[in-house]
């Protein structure tokens, strides 16, 4: 970045002689002039774009810690529940674990079922000494779990598991449609709205309840913003869609591939959350998670500024791709997600 100057350095000639880049940059502007035009059509028109307030941010500086399900997150991102169980999820999660460390962020687990059973693939999930303690580690089981374990009267081995880990909490995934598709999916007996307050009733530890990529309806979404959940989380629409992957595996089920289309999209669920929150409901959870089709820092920045309560976005396979492989992969795509949310924040404010 050149040196900042006055506008006498600028009406002196050997100022312009001094900047030895500045003939390759002028050629560089005047080859790209025409290349560089933007078509109106392309706008994104989600937002102001409003330059005269802010100086350039230090991304590495800008964000300040804050409170966010009773950890600290300084990039509010939560890295969204993935993976677990295989040789390559061990990596991808320690790869994950070390990023959140190092930007301050959030992180969900894959589906922890197998350690109920078993500890052979706990190493896996054993990152809490990669993440540290400051930062939110949650376990992660679905509702068919939760009901077999309530019915069985086995809940203690969910705490079991949470000390195990570490972690500070579990998140609840509702998948009812993946489930039906999946072919060695479990049977959900009873509305997962009723095993979720059953495990409320007796748990002492904190609870995020998520979809597995189709959102949920307003209907859903008013019932648990009454519970005293730590956190909603969308798992929206428009990302990885576990219903679409369970298809993918079991064509006998072809026919019913419609239901798998069926969701609300993230953009959708803030509209739900904000009509609900500006109700007369008795609201009990106020922390939400936006996921689902959160492609980049801008639909983040965007969506956690149009929601009327404390909100982070979450992502999942965006961070998957770059997980996979060496660390310094990884850490340059999260450095990139920073950047642009710091200038976001200095320039951009949102057409409500």
């Amino acid at each position: 970045m050149s040196e900042k100057r006055n506008i006498t350095d600028f009406l002196n000639p050997s100022i312009e002689q001094s900047d030895e880049k500045a003939a390759d940059r002028k050629k560089d502007h005047i080859e790209l002039a025409l290349e560089s035009r933007t078509s109106l059509d392309v706008i994104d028109d989600r937002f102001y774009y409003d330059p005269l307030f802010s100086g350039h941010p230090d991304p590495s500086e800008f964000f300040q810690t804050f409170q966010f399900v009773g950890k600290s997150i300084k990039l509010p991102i939560w890295i969204s529940s993935m993976t677990g169980g295989t040789e390559m999820a061990g990596t991808i999660n320690k790869n994950l674990a070390r990023a959140c460390h190092d930007f301050g962020m959030g992180m969900g687990l894959g589906s922890c079922r197998q350690l109920l059973y078993s500890d052979e693939y706990f190493e896996d999930f054993n990152v809490r000494s990669i993440i540290g303690d400051e930062f939110p580690l949650y376990a992660n089981l679905g509702i068919a779990q939760i009901e077999k374990l309530i019915s069985e009267n086995q809940t203690k081995k969910i705490e079991t598991l949470i000390q195990k880990l570490e972690a500070d909490g579990l998140i609840i995934h509702i998948n009812p449609m993946q489930e039906w598709f999946q072919p060695e999916g479990d049977l959900i007996q009873d509305p997962p709205i009723d095993s979720i307050k059953r495990l409320l009733d007796t748990a002492t530890y904190p609870l995020i309840v998520k979809e597995v990529g189709q959102g949920m309806g307003r209907f859903s979404m008013e019932a648990l913003f009454q519970l005293p959940l730590a956190a909603i989380e969308f798992a929206a629409m428009g990302g990885t869609n576990f219903s679409k992957v369970e298809l993918y595996r079991n064509h006998k089920k072809s026919e019913l591939a419609k239901l798998a289309l069926i969701g609300h999209s993230a953009n959708e669920m803030v509209d739900f959350c904000n009509e609900i929150l500006g109700g007369s409901l008795p609201i009990k959870c106020k922390q939400v998670i936006i996921s689902g089709g959160v492609s980049d820092f801008l639909d983040g920045y965007y969506l956690t500024q149009k929601i009327n309560t404390n909100s982070i976005y979450g992502q999942a396979s965006a961070f998957l791709r770059h997980a996979q492989g060496d660390y310094e992969t990884l850490y340059n795509f999260v450095k990139k997600q920073a950047e642009g949310l710091a200038l976001a924040y200095s320039f951009l404010k949102v057409k409500r």
